[in-house]
């Protein structure tokens, strides 16, 4: 049985996130001086070798992520972080930033140093306006002790949209534009903020970085899962005993996050079905809660890792009535842009609506599981990809709550 295992959330409550000298005592900027100390090629190597994956949606190889931005020619490269954390139920970002900012500047300017960057900009959520303050504290003292010369952070405060946790529609909002997702390609590596090379990854993603350059990828890469190596930081919400948060190595398996750490259901009562990753996130059943949580095995089943966020329901929640609020979520987040998703989020909601309500047919489900399948496949972006997840695995997992509800 896997235990807790500490990496990102190593210096939780051991420092004081407005003391800088706390976390230069706990072994703080080490990392990013034995980087400045290493060729830059050799540096993104070990990055790769890792196998870190980003901690977002994707799971895209980190290092090779800035091999890109590294081999790309510019006069000038940003690396961006992803501090947007607008999936329901998630806040692990918020702890990292709150409680170890130094950690997320750590592991910027290290990216920094890699790809050649002297610009960096940190896009937080709009509903976190307490961290800008606690960030620009962290960047200024960083400052003052020398550790980001030649590298400049900038905090920027989102305007709520959901959408804006897509990586291109993030830079979009930066550029001050409407947070609306781009074409792809180009990708940002070789075009993004400004049309310039740039690194968008999100706070996990680089709070890793300082540990895995200090310690050695070979010694990451041990840890969890080797295809998705590392450790994974969970929120627990909905029907469990512990809502709480943990962080565990990559092999630990749903099971495990729900009666490990989670203490189980509470009030006597049965599980029902767990959805990980946020509400874009499939619902899984039972009978695949011995799963391990990293990123292919979870793709193996139909589901996602996502933000880490993991929402429990017991026997007595309506799983139909829980999906159409999730319906009307995706419907008031898309950003337009699209057909597929303008259209298919309105239609989605309008039929789980009539499902719900106890006026649907077979024909609805029919024609809801096939407008999930063409919108997985044609949206834009992220959203609208992800958003008949929890519709499509819920008539797949639990089709009798469905026909329970049919005229």
């Amino acid at each position: 049985m896997a235990e807790e295992m500490r990496i990102v959330l190593r210096n939780y409550g051991k420092i004081d996130p407005l003391k800088i000298d706390d976390y230069i005592a706990q072994g703080g900027y080490k990392a990013l001086e034995k980087a400045r100390s290493m060729d830059r090629e050799t540096l993104i190597e070990e990055v790769k070798k890792s196998k870190l994956r980003g901690r977002g949606g994707a799971g895209f190889n980190c290092g090779q992520k800035w091999s890109f931005a590294y081999q790309a020619q510019a006069d000038q490269k940003y690396v961006v972080c992803n501090a947007d954390e607008g999936e329901p139920g998630t806040y692990k970002d918020r702890l990292i930033m709150e409680n170890d900012p130094h950690t997320l500047i750590e592991g910027m300017a290290i990216c920094a140093y890699a790809i050649g960057a002297t610009k960096g900009y940190i896009y937080c959520r709009g509903e976190y306006p307490h961290l800008v303050g606690i960030l620009n504290t962290a960047i200024s003292q960083a400052k003052e002790k020398g550790f980001l010369k030649d590298f400049d952070i900038e905090v920027r405060s989102g305007a709520g949209a959901y959408v804006c946790g897509e990586e291109t529609a993030l830079i979009e909002s930066i550029e001050g534009k409407r947070g609306e997702p781009r074409f792809k390609p180009p990708y940002p590596p070789s075009e993004g903020l400004w049309g310039k090379p740039t690194i968008v990854n999100n706070v996990e993603t680089f709070a890793n970085i300082p540990v895995i350059v200090e310690k050695g990828a070979d010694w990451y890469a041990s840890i969890g899962v080797p295809s998705y190596p590392g450790t994974k930081v969970f929120t627990l919400t909905g029907d469990i005993n512990n809502k709480t948060f943990f962080e565990v190595p990559t092999n630990t398996t749903i099971r495990e996050l729900i009666y490990k750490y989670g203490g189980g259901i509470p009030g006597g009562k049965k599980f029902k079905a767990v959805q990980i990753g946020g509400t874009s996130g499939a619902f899984i059943p039972e009978e695949l809660l011995d799963t391990p949580v990293a990123f292919d095995n979870m793709a193996a089943i139909g589901a996602t890792l996502g933000s880490g966020a993991v929402f429990v329901l017991d026997e007595t929640r309506d799983i139909v009535d829980v999906v159409t609020r999730i319906a009307k979520f995706f419907e008031h987040e898309s950003c337009g842009k699209c057909a597929p998703c303008r259209e298919g989020t309105a239609r989605m909601y309008e039929i789980m609506s009539k499902i719900n309500s106890g006026k649907g047919t077979t024909k609805d489900i029919e024609t809801i599981s096939r407008l999930g399948r063409v919108m997985s496949c044609s949206c834009l972006c992220g959203l609208g990809q992800a958003a008949p997840a929890p519709v499509l695995t819920t008539i797949q997992h639990f089709k009798a709550d469905y026909h329970a509800k049919l005229v």
